[in-house]
């Protein structure tokens, strides 16, 4: 394989998609072990939702013809017909003329269509009360089925549960739920140069930061991910730790021993591994050209440019979204939505794309991205910048003031200025 060679990152993509197993492993887990987990089958209601038509103000049951033109000056009499109970049944049909007293979330009675707040009633006796403001059929009132009918589909397969997921199931009676498996993420440091963080460095050493920033975004984007240490740049030593971490995991993360040196070793350790092994090395991208994309018996392989933040906007590009939904979609490039006005003006180069590390802040009710300007090398970008700005394949750059697309860190939340 010709190194450097560079695909696009849609290219890669398709390359990898084209050489996935694409089998998904599912187990069923009780309900509130399903938070943040994704639904492996359509969730199906097989009930109304609420269940009985029910009142949503503490108030009086009524049919609302009878209150029709009443006011303060002419209330609108009506016979009192009991009290409905919460949790209750409640009762038997409301005759015209009547009414009956019920709380919020009780059981509206047969003939009843809507519910005049406590605050528009008098009491005259025990007995009597008048409507001084009429009330129209549904007022006050959800329907049986309002929120969710019998057949309906709640939620698609895929779908992450979210809190308010979990209300509607359980409203649903649904305390266990199908769900995809977690894609299993190995992750592994290379180089010689490379010590785990609790060491101290010696001359020329550096502590092991990519470990820790993958398995960050691993989790965030619904992963599980297992980090195995740092490996000498042997081609024996890494291939044993390979062969283990490729057996116990769905993917595999590499950072270091991406670019061509004599002393990297991570593109003959895959190519040993399986088929098909190596599919590219090289995307055309800034920061990350030296990446090697890969599968071994249909798991993915990543060998991440060393630099943290090379790694880190690789992992976004090309791992993410395998982790996400065990795919890509058709507008995943897309997965930049935001747009924001950049503040200063950024050279690029025909046929590679550039993603900017920038600060995001709201100013006049628009969206403002600062470029956060620094080598790859240095953390402290990644830290200080809020998101990602794309410039295109095709542009030479960007003007301060012209619109680009951005992606937020994920668990990034935006600042207004002033505030």
């Amino acid at each position: 394989m010709e190194l450097f060679k560079v695909l696009t990152i849609q290219e890669s993509r398709t390359i990898i998609t084209e050489h996935l197993s694409g089998v998904k492993r599912t187990v069923t887990v009780p309900l509130l072990k399903a938070l943040g987990k994704k639904l492996a089958k359509d969730a199906v209601s097989k009930e109304n939702i609420p269940g009985f038509d029910r009142s949503t103000m503490d108030g009086f049951a009524v049919r609302a013809r009878d209150t029709y033109g009443a006011s303060e000056g002419l209330p609108a009499y009506l016979d009192v017909d009991g009290e409905i109970l919460m949790g209750q049944d409640a009762g038997s049909e409301l005759k015209t003329g009547y009414c009956r007293k019920i709380p919020t979330g009780g059981m509206l009675p047969p003939g009843a269509d809507a519910v005049v707040m406590l605050e528009y009633t008098e009491e005259l006796d025990d007995k009597t009360i008048g409507v001084t403001r009429p009330v129209a059929p549904g007022e006050n009132v959800v329907l049986k089925g309002e929120d969710v009918s019998p057949g309906a589909v709640v939620f698609r397969a895929g779908h992450i549960i979210r809190p308010q997921d979990l209300g509607l199931l359980a409203a649903m009676g649904i305390t266990e739920v199908e769900i995809t498996v977690p894609m299993q993420v190995g992750i592994i440091s290379t180089g010689d140069e490379v010590v785990s963080p609790e060491q101290k460095t010696g001359p020329g050493q550096v502590r092991d930061i990519n470990s820790y920033t993958l398995y960050g975004q691993v989790v965030v984007n619904g992963g599980e991910p297992k980090i195995y240490g740092v490996v000498r740049d042997d081609f024996k030593v890494l291939r044993e730790i390979m062969q283990i971490v490729l057996a116990e995991n769905d993917m595999v993360l590499i950072s270091g021993g991406s670019s061509v040196g004599t002393r990297d070793v991570a593109t003959d350790v895959i190519s040993s591994l399986g088929e098909p092994g190596v599919l590219f090395h090289g995307v055309s991208v800034r920061p990350g050209k030296p990446t090697i994309g890969a599968v071994v018996d249909g798991k993915p392989v990543f060998g991440l440019p060393g630099h943290p933040v090379s790694a880190m906007v690789i992992f976004d590009l090309l791992a993410a979204p395998l982790v996400r939904t065990g795919g890509y979609s058709e507008n995943s490039i897309g997965d930049f939505p935001l747009r924001a006005k950049i503040t200063r003006n950024l050279r690029s180069a025909a046929g590679r794309e550039d993603y900017i590390r920038v600060q995001l802040k709201l100013k006049d009710g628009e969206l403002i991205a600062e470029p956060v300007l620094g080598k790859s090398g240095l953390i402290t970008t990644m830290v200080n910048a809020d998101g990602l700005a794309r410039i295109p394949l095709n542009s030479e750059g960007v003007e301060a003031g012209d619109v680009v697309a951005v992606k937020l860190f994920e668990m990034t939340v935006l600042g207004v200025e002033g505030q």
